[in-house]
């Protein structure tokens, strides 16, 4: 149990589905469970967003469970490299932010994951690092330091146009929105690995590793509540330090998925 006394999580993904996970396949998105495994797949789909994904959150209206410390673990396989896929995927812990429902407002975002992005999605949220690409990934702008940037947005973003100012002012708001990623090599996402994250307490930010081996560590981490996702979809997103704000479909031309065989979740 962890201090807010809710279970911890070891699944392997035997049939049926644990009633823990709420489903959710939309326009030919399948989720399906068998050999051990859960595999989210998308078809081929030029005009409609398509979706497969699990998370804890949903059926549970929207109370996000996690906190820190822990350390979550995920044995995973994509269908094809990730210069061959369309569209975002990954697993990790979010907020949610930016779907309204019944049970909530937007919020601004805070993640803890390794996180899939194809062309044309432009997310810049890191100087140095592509917009795009598999990616280990923290960001934590749902806090009152961020909330003290609001005002200041627009005049820093027409600021940041000029390439001079961008490279002197963004990776000021990098720290203070608890911005860090690293990029992956992009043929992991077609093996078999295990990947981990360390979310550590507040201030102690967080570890990533692929099999046991560091790939991102940093002081950064999301300190409110956030809830478990996994997916595959073939949505894209551009935003940007310079204003750049965007969203659409890709098309995706060929059969895709992402598979799971494992699901820890555990106590540090």
């Amino acid at each position: 149990m962890n201090k807010n006394d809710e279970p911890f999580i070891d699944e392997h993904f035997t049939q049926p589905l644990s009633a823990f996970w709420d489903v959710a396949e939309v326009q030919g998105g399948t989720v399906r469970v068998g050999g051990g495994a859960l595999t989210m797949t998308i078809q081929p789909n030029r005009d409609r967003y398509t979706n497969a994904q699990v998370d804890d959150y949903h059926h549970d209206g929207f109370r996000f469970r996690w906190r820190p410390p822990l350390r979550l673990t995920v044995v995973a396989q994509a269908s094809a490299p990730a210069e061959a896929l369309r569209g975002t995927a990954g697993f990790g812990f979010w907020n949610h932010p930016f779907s309204p429902d019944a049970y909530r407002l937007p919020r601004l975002p805070q993640a803890i994951w390794f996180f899939f992005a194809s062309p044309p999605s432009k997310m810049a949220l890191a100087h140095g690092v592509p917009g795009f690409g598999w990616k280990a990934a923290t960001i934590d702008a749902n806090h009152s330091g961020a909330l003290m940037l609001t005002p200041l947005a627009l005049p820093a973003a027409l600021l940041m146009r000029a390439p001079p100012l961008y490279a002197r002012l963004y990776p000021h708001i990098q720290r203070r929105l608890k911005i860090a990623e690293r990029l992956l090599d992009s043929g992991l996402l077609a093996e078999r690995h295990r990947y981990t994250i360390e979310w550590r307490s507040e201030g102690r930010g967080a570890v990533f590793a692929v099999d046991g081996a560091t790939v991102l560590e940093t002081p950064y981490a999301p300190r409110g509540a956030a809830g478990f996702v996994a997916w595959m979809d073939n949505r894209y997103a551009v935003v940007t330090p310079q204003g750049g704000l965007s969203f659409g479909i890709v098309p995706a031309e060929r059969e895709q998925s992402l598979t799971l065989e494992q699901v820890t979740i555990e106590g540090l």
